[in-house]
């Protein structure tokens, strides 16, 4: 199991987490929501092991995490919201690198490599370098690079952006087989529908704060909604949609 303990993240008297706790089973898929500024991305940044928390444990099958990182970092496949890539290499060289960092058989590895790069359709780009390639080609290789090493913990901050429709696809079934091999995975999306097809359970975040953490069924009768976008816009929104686009348009149509 993985478990977050009263973590506290501060930028000087600013918290941008603050006091979040909570914990996740293998084979559970936890959609992990919340505006902009929410915190979100740095909760999983701590996960991920790239930022320290300013307070507050997180263990990992009754290990701390950060007491044995590498041996965490060993168990983890991570897609980032920002892609950080090495864009002079090409898509091989990069996979290589990563693959060999993780510990990879060279021949198994270069046979995960091609096979990754065929279903990704990138066979024939993966000589050019990623400084040439699209948002969606980049982030084809940034998930590649999450799933070499057939990692035990996924944490997917935005995985779909700039992807095509059919890899969107993909990749909904994939979180949805991988949770179901006992995988634990925190999926972070503003695409409340797809969160909603893929997670199990969720957890909104407002202000650095959990504001909701329970199954999108149980959510549902308790908000009386049909939708995870209505449980969000409900637990979150602080203002109505209708009413602020109308007042968009207004402007936009506002003589000078």
């Amino acid at each position: 199991m993985l478990e977050l303990r009263g973590i506290i993240k501060k930028y000087g008297c600013i918290k941008a987490v603050d006091n979040i706790s909570f914990s996740v089973r293998p084979g559970e898929s936890v959609g992990y929501l919340g505006p902009n500024g929410a915190g979100k991305s740095t909760t999983i940044k701590i996960l991920a092991g790239l930022l320290e928390p300013t307070e507050g444990e997180i263990f990992y099958a009754g290990r701390n995490v950060w007491k044995n990182l590498v041996w965490f970092k060993q168990r983890l496949g991570y897609v980032p919201e920002e892609p950080a890539i090495y864009s002079h290499l090409n898509a091989y060289e990069y996979l290589l690198m990563i693959g060999r960092l993780r510990g990879l058989k060279e021949s198994n590895l270069k046979q995960k490599i091609n096979g990754f790069m065929e279903v990704f359709d990138l066979a024939g780009d993966m000589y050019s370098e990623i400084a040439s390639f699209s948002k969606g080609m980049t982030q084809k290789v940034l998930l590649s690079a999450a799933l070499l090493h057939d990692p035990e913990i996924l944490l997917l901050d935005e995985p779909l952006s700039g992807l095509d429709v059919s890899t969107i696809l993909v990749i909904e079934k994939l979180v949805q087989r991988l949770s179901a091999e006992g995988r634990i995975i925190i999926y972070s999306s503003h695409i409340l529908d797809i969160v909603e097809k893929v997670a199990q359970r969720v957890i909104i975040l407002h202000q650095g704060k959990v504001r909701a953490d329970d199954s999108v069924d149980n959510l549902r009768q308790l908000i009386k909604v049909p939708s995870l976008e209505e449980i969000f816009n409900q637990l979150i929104a602080q203002e109505d949609p209708e009413a602020a686009a109308s007042e968009l348009i207004s402007l936009m149509k506002k003589n000078a």
